[in-house]
C-alpha cells in the first residue's frame, strides 16, 4: 500500500514472488516518489526521471537537454569539488550514468548499502543547486562533440535520424537530439548567445520538482527511508512548470506512401516498414501492438519470417512499436535481407502486406491473446530479480506513463481482450500509410539527397498503394498461416523440495563421456532451471562456439525444459546440411567479415590485443579466406569429424532434482555414444584441450601500431594492457583494489580534465585466467602515442596519491571492495554464470569469494603500494605491458612518423604478430587435474 496526494491508500500491484515493500509518497514540493525496501539487498539505488528531453531543445541549440545531463555530474554548491560525486560512487562499489531521450532525462546510480545516505544526498544536489562553471561548460561541450563523433559512423544513429529528417520540420520529432560542437558552441556564439547562460535558463525553466519522479531502493525500512528522502529532496525547487506532451503527429500526407533508398556504412541490405499508429500507452491493458508484434514477428511454421527464411530472402525479422512519444508512435517491421532478398525487394514487401492482410481477414483471435496473456502473466510473476539499478530506472520511467497501481507492471501484462482495439491498429497498417526505408550499399552513388546531421545519402520517391497491390498479386504465396497453439507453455510452476541445502555445485555423476555438476535452487525459489515456441514461452536455448568445442545452453521454466533439451539434442545428432541455408549463412558471415573494418577503432585495438595474446586465435583475413573457399561438401564431411570424439562438461541448476538431472544427461549420452553406430566416442586423455595466452616478458613495453581499417573514421584508439598474474587469491584482490581506487581518477583526468576522448575506461581483465589491467581511450583530437604518454603521466601522479592516502581512507576502500565481493546473487542466472565459469575454466574454486575476502582483510596500504610499484607503475621491475595503437584518418601522419622514430629503451615494436606469438612462452593452463575427481554421493530426491 502507499500514500496518495490526499493521504488516500494507493495499491501498487506486484509480482507474487516479490518480497519487497513499496510506498508512494508526494513531497511538499510536489515531487512524486516511490520508496522500495529490500532487507536482502547489498546494493541500494536511486533513479530520478525528469519530464524533459531533446524535444524541448530551443531552436538553434540542438543537444542542449543532453548537454545539461552531462553538466549536472560535475559539482554542486554543497559538494563543490569537481567530479566528487562520481568518485564517491565508484570508490564505494557503485556505478552511475544518465540518458536523454525525446521527452525525458533519467539519472541513476547504485552503491554499497552502507554508503547510500551520503550518495543519495550527493545525487540530490543535481536537482537542488548544481554548479555549472564556465570552464566545465567548455570542456563538456567537447565531450558531447566527442560522443557525437563516435556516433557518426553508426548505422543505427544514421538511419534513425533519417527517419526523423523525413517528417514535418515543425515537429520536435524532426530534431537532432545529441548536439555537437557546432550546435552548442559555434552557432550560438555567432548569434551572440552564451551557451552557459542558455544552459542555466533551460535548467531553471524545466527542472521543476513537479515534473520529476524519483525511485529510491533501500535496505532500511520504509519509514526510515521516507524520513531520509523527505529531508534531502524537499529542497528541490518547484516552479510549478506544466508538462505539455507533444500531441500532434509528425508525419503528414507528404511523409507517407514513400520509398526511401538509403546508403549505410556497413555492407548488407535491410528493409524497414513503418506506419504511424496510436501508442499502446493509450491501450496498454489491451496491448494491440504487443499482440501484433507477437504474430508479425513470429518465427514458427507459416509465419512471415519462416516463409522469407525458407525462400532464402531474410536472416532476421522483428516487429513492434517503435519511437514516438505519449500521443504518437510507429509500428515497425524490420527485416535483414540477403542478396537474394534484396533482388526480390518487391516480393518481400508484398509478403509483409500479405501477412498483414491475413491477420486483417482472420480478425483478432481470443485464444492467441489468452496464450500471450498467460505467458506474460507467468513471466511477470516469476521474473528473475533484477539489479537494483536496472529496476529503479525501469520503474522511474513507468511513473511518468502509468497510474501508481501499474508502476511495476507497465505494459507487460495485457489482460483485456478487445478485438476492436486490435483491429483498429491493424487497419492502420496499410499501403496508404506506409513509410518504406530500403537500405543497401548497392545504392552508393545512385542517390540524390543527403541527411544533414550524419550525411547519410538517400533518395526518395512516392509509392502508391496500387503499386504495392500489384506486387502482392505476383508475389509467391508461401503458405502463410497463423501459429498453432504453443506446447511449451508451462503449467506446473511448483517448487521442488530439496533435502540437502548446497552452497556450491557438486560433481553428481562422472563417466568416460561426461561430468555432471549439479546445484539445486536453494535460494531463489523459482520454477526455473537453467524452438521458437519455447523461447516465447519462457524457455530458451543457445548453441555457441567455445575455445575447446561448443556449448549448448537451455534455460527457463523447468516444467518443459527436458522436452526442449531432447529436441535440441535430436537436431544436433541428426544435423543435415541444407544447401539453401548453407549459402544464406555463408553470405551472412561473409558480410560480417566485410564489416569488421567499420568497427570502432577501440574495438579494432582490442582485436589486435586478443590476436597477439591468445594461443589459438586466427586473423580476420585468414578466417575470411577460409570462409570464401568453404563449400557444402566441406561442412558435410567436417560435421561427423566434429562429433567423432567428444566429452560433455555439464552443469544443471535450479528447480530440478538430482534424479531428473542424471536422467537428462543420460539421455544426451545415449544420443551421442550408444546405438549400433554411435556418433561419438570418448576423448583420449591427450585430446582434452585448454585455452592459454602469451606470457609477456617483464620490464618490456611491447607495442603494435596499425592504421584504422576505415579511412573515413577520424577517431584513433589506444588499448594499453598490463599483464599481471595467473589466478591467485592474494594478487587477485590487490589488483581488484587497485582498479577500484584508480578507475575514477583515470576517467576524471584523461576524459574530464584533458578531454582526450568520450570513450575512456580503466578496468581489470581476465583472459584464460591471467589477470591484468586495461586502459581504453578513443579520441579524435589526439593520436595514440600522445594518449599513452598522458597515461604514463597519470600513473606517476597516482603514485603520489597512493602514498598520501590516509590509513582510514585505505580501510574504507578495502571495506568497499569487501562489500562488492559479498554482494549476494540476485537471481539464478547470476549464480549459474559464476559457477559455470569456475567449471568451464577448470579452476573449481567455488568458494572463491570467501577466500578472496579473507585475503583482502590481510592487505595493508604498504602491500598495495608495493604491488603497484612492482607490477603497474612506469618502470616497475615486473611490469609487462602491451600497447595497441590504432591511428584514425586524422592521425595518419603521426602513424607514419611512429614508424621511423628510434625505439625507446625497453620498448619493443611488434611487426609480425604470429612471429612474435611463436617466440614467447605461454602461461600455464588453469585446467586442474580433473581426472581423479570423484562423483559426490548425494541423496537422490
Amino acid at each position: 500500500m502507499a500514500v496518495g496526494k490526499a493521504d488516500e491508500p494507493v495499491e501498487i500491484f506486484k509480482a507474487r514472488s516479490d518480497k519487497r515493500e513499496y510506498r508512494r509518497i508526494v513531497l511538499q514540493n510536489s515531487l512524486e516518489v516511490l520508496l522500495i525496501t529490500d532487507p536482502e539487498t547489498d546494493k541500494c539505488a536511486a533513479s530520478m526521471e525528469v519530464s524533459v528531453g531533446y524535444y524541448s531543445d530551443p531552436k538553434g541549440l540542438e543537444g542542449l537537454a543532453h548537454f545539461l545531463e552531462h553538466m549536472l555530474f560535475y559539482a554542486s554548491e554543497k559538494y563543490p569539488v569537481e567530479n566528487s560525486y562520481s568518485k564517491y560512487i565508484t570508490q564505494h562499489g557503485g556505478s552511475t550514468n544518465a540518458f536523454t531521450s525525446s521527452e525525458r532525462t533519467n539519472f541513476y546510480f547504485d552503491i554499497n548499502a552502507d554508503c547510500f545516505e551520503e550518495a543519495l544526498d550527493r545525487f540530490a544536489q543535481f536537482f537542488v543547486k548544481p554548479l555549472m562553471s564556465p570552464d566545465a561548460t567548455t570542456r563538456e561541450i567537447k565531450a558531447v562533440d566527442s560522443e557525437n563523433q563516435n556516433n557518426l559512423l553508426s548505422d543505427g544513429h544514421r538511419l534513425y535520424q533519417l527517419q526523423k529528417h523525413l517528417s514535418s520540420k515543425d515537429h520536435p520529432y524532426h530534431k537532432f537530439g545529441t548536439g555537437n560542437w557546432d550546435t552548442l558552441e559555434v552557432q550560438p556564439k555567432a548569434r551572440g548567445l552564451n551557451t552557459r547562460q542558455e544552459l542555466l535558463k533551460f535548467y531553471k525553466e524545466n527542472y521543476s520538482a513537479n515534473l520529476m519522479h524519483l525511485v529510491v531502493y533501500a535496505k532500511d525500512c520504509l519509514d526510515k527511508t521516507q524520513t531520509l528522502v523527505q529531508g534531502i529532496f524537499q529542497e528541490v525547487p518547484n516552479t510549478n512548470r506544466s508538462y505539455s506532451p507533444v500531441t500532434d503527429q509528425p508525419c503528414k500526407s507528404e511523409h507517407l506512401q514513400i520509398l526511401v533508398r538509403a546508403v549505410p556504412i556497413k555492407q548488407g541490405h535491410s528493409l524497414r516498414l513503418e506506419w504511424p499508429i496510436i501508442p499502446d500507452l493509450a491501450h496498454y491493458k489491451e496491448g494491440p501492438s504487443l499482440y501484433l508484434s507477437h504474430l508479425i514477428g513470429h518465427e514458427g511454421e507459416g509465419s512471415l519470417f519462416y516463409v522469407l527464411k525458407k525462400l532464402g530472402w531474410a536472416t532476421s525479422l522483428s516487429a513492434g512499436e517503435s519511437g514516438g512519444g505519449h500521443h504518437f508512435s510507429f509500428f515497425e517491421v524490420y527485416i535483414s535481407l540477403t542478396d537474394a532478398g534484396h533482388d526480390h525487394f518487391e516480393d518481400v514487401v508484398a509478403l509483409v502486406f500479405k501477412y498483414i492482410h491475413l491477420l486483417q481477414q482472420a480478425g483478432a483471435r481470443k485464444w492467441i491473446f489468452d496464450e500471450l496473456s498467460a505467458i506474460s502473466e507467468t513471466n511477470f510473476h516469476y521474473q528473475d530479480k533484477s539489479s537494483p539499478i536496472g529496476y529503479v530506472v525501469y520503474v522511474a520511467s513507468n511513473m511518468q506513463l502509468y497510474p501508481p497501481i501499474d508502476w511495476l507492471v507497465g505494459s507487460s501484462l495485457p489482460s483485456k481482450f478487445s478485438p476492436d482495439i486490435i483491429e483498429a491498429v491493424l487497419t492502420d497498417l496499410t499501403p496508404q500509410n506506409v513509410r518504406i526505408f530500403w537500405v543497401s550499399t548497392n545504392f552508393d552513388g545512385n542517390t540524390d539527397s543527403m541527411e544533414p546531421w550524419y550525411e547519410t545519402a538517400y533518395s526518395l520517391e512516392k509509392i502508391t498503394s496500387s503499386v504495392i497491390e500489384q506486387w502482392m498479386e505476383k508475389a509467391p504465396d508461401g503458405n502463410l498461416h497463423l501459429p498453432v497453439p504453443n506446447m511449451f507453455i508451462p503449467t506446473d510452476l511448483s517448487i521442488k523440495t530439496v533435502s540437502n541445502k548446497m552452497n556450491f555445485p557438486v560433481l553428481l555423476r562422472k563417466s568416460p563421456y561426461s561430468r555432471l555438476w549439479y546445484k539445486p535452487d536453494t535460494l531463489f525459489s523459482m520454477p526455473k532451471g537453467y524452438s521458437y515456441d519455447a523461447e516465447i514461452a519462457g524457455l530458451g536455448y543457445w548453441i555457441s562456439g567455445h575455445c575447446s568445442g561448443f556449448e549448448v545452453t537451455v534455460s527457463g521454466y523447468n516444467h518443459k525444459m527436458r522436452i526442449l533439451l531432447e529436441k535440441v539434442i535430436d537436431r544436433i545428432t541428426n544435423f543435415k546440411v541444407e544447401p539453401d541455408r548453407f549459402f544464406v549463412i555463408k553470405e551472412l558471415f561473409s558480410k560480417q567479415y566485410q564489416n569488421i573494418k567499420f568497427q570502432q577503432p577501440y574495438e579494432q585495438a582490442l582485436y589486435y590485443c586478443s590476436l597477439i595474446l591468445r594461443e589459438h586465435s586466427w586473423s580476420w583475413d585468414d578466417e575470411c579466406e577460409a570462409l570464401t573457399n568453404l563449400e557444402i561438401d566441406d561442412l558435410v564431411k567436417f560435421y561427423p569429424l566434429l562429433l567423432s570424439r567428444t566429452f560433455l562438461e555439464c552443469y544443471l541448476a535450479g528447480n530440478i532434482d538430482s534424479k531428473e538431472a542424471v536422467s537428462m544427461i543420460q539421455h544426451v549420452e545415449d544420443a551421442l555414444y550408444k546405438g549400433s553406430q554411435p556418433l561419438s566416442r570418448a576423448l583420449f586423455a591427450s585430446e582434452h584441450s585448454s585455452s592459454r595466452i602469451i606470457n609477456l616478458e617483464e620490464s618490456k613495453n611491447y607495442f603494435y601500431a596499425a592504421e584504422g581499417l576505415n579511412t573515413s573514421d577520424e577517431n584513433s584508439a589506444l588499448v594499453h594492457y598490463i599483464q599481471v598474474h595467473s589466478d591467485e587469491y592474494i594478487k587477485n584482490v590487490k589488483l581488484q583494489l587497485f582498479a577500484l581506487i584508480a578507475k575514477q581518477p583515470a576517467f576524471d583526468q584523461l576524459r574530464s580534465v584533458e578531454q582526450l576522448g568520450y570513450i575512456t575506461s580503466l578496468s581489470r581483465t581476465s583472459d584464460a585466467g591471467v589477470r591484468g589491467l586495461q586502459l581504453i581511450v578513443q579520441s579524435s583530437v589526439k593520436d595514440p602515442r600522445y594518449i599513452e604518454s598522458r597515461f604514463q603521466a597519470f600513473l606517476k601522479t597516482l603514485e603520489t596519491q597512493l602514498h598520501d592516502m590516509s590509513d582510514d581512507e585505505f580501510k574504507k576502500k578495502v571495506n568497499a571492495l569487501i562489500d562488492i565481493k559479498l554482494e549476494k546473487f540476485k537471481n539464478l542466472p547470476e549464480e549459474t554464470n559464476f559457477f559455470w565459469w569456475e567449471i568451464s575454466s577448470g579452476t573449481l574454486k567455488f568458494d572463491r569469494i570467501e577466500n578472496e575476502v579473507a585475503a583482502l582483510k590481510q592487505i595493508t596500504k604498504t602491500d598495495l603500494i608495493d604491488f603497484f610499484n612492482e607490477y603497474v607503475n612506469v618502470g616497475a621491475p615486473k611490469r609487462k605491458s602491451l600497447s595497441l595503437q590504432v591511428f584514425g584518418s586524422s592521425h595518419f601522419s603521426e602513424f607514419k612518423s611512429e614508424k621511423v622514430d628510434p625505439a625507446e629503451p625497453n620498448v619493443v615494436q611488434i611487426e609480425d604478430i604470429f612471429c612474435f606469438r611463436r617466440s614467447r612462452p605461454l602461461h600455464h593452463s588453469l585446467k586442474g587435474d580433473l581426472v581423479h575427481l570423484k562423483a559426490h554421493d548425494i541423496d537422490h530426491q
